[in-house]
């Protein structure tokens, strides 16, 4: 999928069927003088209801589709004739979409099972035909309940990608390139920052079969907070991942530094990200000698609170090991 095929983000006004007006016919037919009551009652307005599905990935799909509208409910009829209900309407989006108000940004639901169905907005109920108000009393009874009024709001839906490992770094640290080549994924690659725009999803296969999906998100450089660089725009995206793959070149002139700068970021972002699992990949080793790689071993020993690995997208090197790291974390 091209970058601009990625649609991660949408608005829309959606309005449910207003219910169908119940009916206060009374019956007439040759040789009955008399025949009562017989309105049926109005048909349940159209829902608009939102569905997981597992084969998107995008809200490209949604982009142009600003308005949503569902059917309206039909009258009821004599004879005690129901009404139709209004047609609902189906908004499908991918699993991990968060459907939020637009006017207050509070989260209404998230859809993240296949097939999972949720309404956003409720049809009107239709109301009561006049053989429904009959009694002993009140034989004829000329009157019916008009339907419910349809439910209409602004929502917004924000999609955030479901992936086992989120590829957390600086611009230019390599993170596209270990993405094409750990996994059958095509992100753009350049010599220069921030040519990842928008995120890449890759699957990783494993030993005996098995696979895990890896997430590239665009760059982020200090200060993303005050808005600099892309910002935290697409940090949602690695909320649920599982394990933060954090991407630091061997030619950075403090790796401890960046790696606290990144792990501030995220921080100030959302704190509960800290809780995650998190691994230090050290890329373009290739660059480095032996002597070279034993020294920054012995200096990063003492520095990294976390577990770390040197690797090589370029020349494979490292890369088998730190399929083998993640994927012990991820069954742990």
């Amino acid at each position: 999928m091209t970058e601009g095929n990625f649609v991660d983000y949408v608005k829309m006004h959606v309005s449910s069927g207003k219910g169908g007006k119940g009916s206060a016919h009374l019956h007439r037919e040759k040789y009955i003088a008399k025949g009562g009551p017989d309105g049926g009652d109005g048909g349940r307005g159209g829902h608009v209801i939102i569905r997981g599905k597992s084969n998107l990935w995008t809200l490209l799909h949604l982009k142009f589709k600003r308005h949503i509208k569902a059917g309206h409910g039909e009258h009821g009829g004599k004879s005690r004739s129901t009404g139709a209900d209004g047609g609902d309407v189906y908004i499908d989006v991918p699993l991990g979409t968060v459907v939020r108000d637009t006017e207050t940004n509070n989260i209404i639901f998230e859809i993240i099972e296949e097939g999972e169905e949720k309404i956003i907005a409720e049809g009107g109920k239709g109301g009561l035909g006049n053989w429904n108000f009959k009694t002993a009393t009140n034989q004829t009874p000329r009157y019916a309940q008009p339907g419910l009024p349809l439910e209409e709001r602004d929502i917004t839906l924000e999609l955030k990608v479901l992936a086992d490992v989120g590829l957390v770094g600086f611009p230019n640290a390599g993170k596209s390139t270990l993405l094409s080549v750990i996994t059958s994924a095509k992100p753009k690659i350049a010599d220069y920052e921030f040519t990842t725009l928008k995120p890449n999803l890759g699957i990783v296969k494993y030993r005996d079969f098995q696979t895990f999906v890896m997430a590239d998100i665009p760059g982020i450089i200090e200060g993303a907070a005050e808005g600099k660089g892309l910002g935290y725009y697409f940090l949602r995206h690695i909320e649920r991942n599982s394990v933060l793959l954090f991407l630091i070149p061997a030619d950075a002139d403090d790796i401890k530094k960046q790696y606290d700068i990144l792990l501030d970021e995220l921080r100030r972002y959302n704190p509960e990200m800290l809780d995650k699992e998190r691994i230090i990949a050290i890329s373009k080793c290739d660059m480095l000698d032996d002597e070279l790689k034993v020294e920054l071993k012995e200096e990063l020993d003492n520095e990294l609170p976390i577990p770390y690995v040197f690797i090589s997208s370029v020349a494979q090197q490292g890369i088998t090991e730190l399929k083998d790291i993640l994927w012990k974390i991820l069954n742990n």
